[in-house]
C-alpha cells in the first residue's frame, strides 16, 4: 500500500523524536493513504516555516497489521471513542503518552473536528453530540507510526516537489 507523508523538506531517516508530542494520535510519524491530502499537507508546511513543498511515498508493508505489533483501528468516521482518543492525545495537561500502540490508523481531525473538540472542552456539547455531528463530514485518514518496529514496514519509495 501507498503511504504519503507530505513536508518541506526530504526527509532521509524518520527520526520518532522529532514528532511533536500533541497531535491526535500522540508523539510518532504520520502518513496517508490519500496522495491529494499529503499534497496539500506539504503546501501549507512549506508556506508556513519555508523550504520547498514536499512529498515523500512510502510503501507499507501491510503484513504489518497482522503481525504481533500492537495496531488501534478506528473506524473511517467519526466515533465518540476516537474522538476522545484525539482529545486525550492533544490534551497538553498529559505529559506523559496516553497509549503504546506501534500503529494507529483513523480519521484525520480537521479544523471541524478541531472546533468541536473546543466545545466540548467548554461543556457545549458530551462527546457523543460532538461525534454525531462530526458523523456526515468526511475526514481524511492517516496512519500513526509509534515506535521503530513500526517504522520497519515503511519503505520510502520517492521524494518529488509539489
Amino acid at each position: 500500500m501507498k503511504l504519503y507523508h507530505g513536508t518541506n523538506v526530504d526527509i532521509e531517516t524518520i527520526d520518532l523524536d522529532r514528532g511533536l508530542r500533541y497531535k491526535d494520535f500522540g508523539k510518532g510519524f504520520y502518513a496517508t493513504p490519500d496522495r491529494t491530502t499529503a499534497v496539500r499537507m506539504a503546501q501549507k508546511r512549506a508556506r508556513l516555516f519555508g523550504g520547498t513543498a514536499t512529498l515523500i511515498t512510502y510503501d507499507f508493508d501491510e503484513s504489518a497489521l497482522q503481525s504481533d505489533l500492537k495496531i488501534k483501528r478506528f473506524p473511517e468516521k467519526a466515533s465518540v471513542e476516537w474522538f476522545l482518543f484525539v482529545d486525550a492525545n492533544r490534551d497538553r495537561k498529559n505529559s506523559t503518552p496516553i497509549h503504546d500502540y506501534d500503529i494507529v490508523i483513523g480519521p484525520i481531525a480537521n479544523d471541524g473536528v478541531v472546533l468541536q473538540l473546543t466545545n466540548y472542552r467548554e461543556g457545549i456539547y458530551s462527546p457523543e453530540q460532538a461525534a454525531q455531528l462530526l458523523q456526515d463530514k468526511y475526514l481524511d485518514q492517516q496512519y500513526f507510526f509509534g515506535t521503530e518496529e513500526a517504522l520497519r514496514h515503511l519503505h520510502k519509495s520517492s521524494v518529488e516537489a509539489v
